[in-house]
């Protein structure tokens, strides 16, 4: 796996799962689980979506 999720990309990825995660908190709702996905790919620095598209938002080192 080649990291192809950039700093900001990575930062945008946290605080958006981080803000899903809330809401599904704040609404007891199972959909708060999707806002792992985002959280993951941060994470691992790595974005399955991104491979088709050839898409990399990192440096490439």
């Amino acid at each position: 796996m080649t990291c192809n999720v950039g700093k900001t990309d990575r930062i945008i990825r946290y605080v958006a799962g981080i803000l899903i995660v809330a809401a599904g908190l704040y609404f007891q709702s199972w959909w708060g689980l999707i806002g792992l996905v985002p959280i993951a790919t941060a994470a691992l620095r790595w974005c399955p979506a991104y491979m088709p598209f050839k898409i990399n938002t990192g440096k490439n080192t």
